[in-house]
């Protein structure tokens, strides 16, 4: 990030930048709802806003951006609102590749795969493959994601890797990160959730656990740059002790990792 220039927000220091901000896109519904509208026409709105703020990632340059798309727990709506969003993640993944190679954006995927329908594997798959040289921002599309459905998965992979059958054999911190959808993806700096509510609704669990967390009033559809830039000089306001006592990390200053 060396020599990035920002001139969006003069707060912002380029040099303590988080590594990786995860979004908790949430308030799509009730937008809709305010303005007498379907909920499917929030999602429209909120897939924009997503595309906005991805931009705004890679003109400060930022490293990683994941974004909470579809979880597990979302199978649960009603079979018109799944299929709509199904499609939705479809038609973004068809029509914005040209979008992440403008701007040398990868995309990649975190969630269940398997578990999503056939056609939209293919369309991750196509744009993983497709952008994966990019050297830009990273997007990571967290679909048919859940916190603890990643950390069950992790483990079993190491159950059922080659040579392990000594059950003794102790189980590390090391063997589960490295057994994650993404094994690379660097732990979140910022967590920031929009739409008014103060929970992490089993998103990024084991990667959140020294995440500063924000918590937005505005709905996802009504979140934009200068609200994202906000939030991101509020981490940098802020002093990460990851457990050490005050005194220890004071000269590190603050929104470092």
């Amino acid at each position: 990030m060396e020599g990035v220039s920002i001139h969006t927000d003069p707060d912002l220091s380029p040099a303590s930048l988080p590594r990786h901000v995860g979004i908790i896109m949430d308030g799509n519904g009730r937008w809709a709802k305010q303005r007498g509208l379907v909920r499917t026409k929030g999602h429209e709105e909120g897939l924009k806003r997503a595309k906005d703020i991805a931009k705004a990632a890679a003109d400060i340059g930022l490293s990683y951006v994941t974004l909470y798309v579809f979880s597990t727990e979302n199978w649960k709506r009603t079979e018109q609102e799944v299929g709509f969003l199904m499609n939705l993640i479809h038609l973004h993944l068809l029509d914005e590749l040209q979008f992440y190679r403008d701007n040398q954006i990868r995309v990649r995927q975190i969630g269940n795969l398997a578990g999503l329908p056939l056609s939209i594997q293919k369309d991750i798959r196509e744009a993983e493959e497709d952008t994966k040289d990019f050297t830009g921002l990273t997007i990571v599309l967290a679909i048919n994601y859940g916190g603890r459905d990643e950390i069950v998965r992790a483990v079993n992979r190491i159950a059922a890797a080659p040579g392990r059958h000594d059950s003794r054999t102790a189980v590390t911190e090391a063997d589960i990160s490295s057994s994650f959808d993404i094994p690379d993806l660097p732990d979140v700096d910022l967590l920031i959730r929009t739409g008014g509510e103060k929970r992490l609704s089993n998103f990024l669990m084991w990667k959140s656990a020294y995440a500063e967390l924000v918590f937005s009033d505005t709905l996802w559809p009504d979140y934009g740059r200068q609200e994202f830039y906000h939030d991101i000089a509020e981490y940098q306001r802020r002093t990460r002790r990851f457990g050490a006592v005050p005194d220890e990390t004071e000269a590190a200053g603050s929104g470092t990792k």
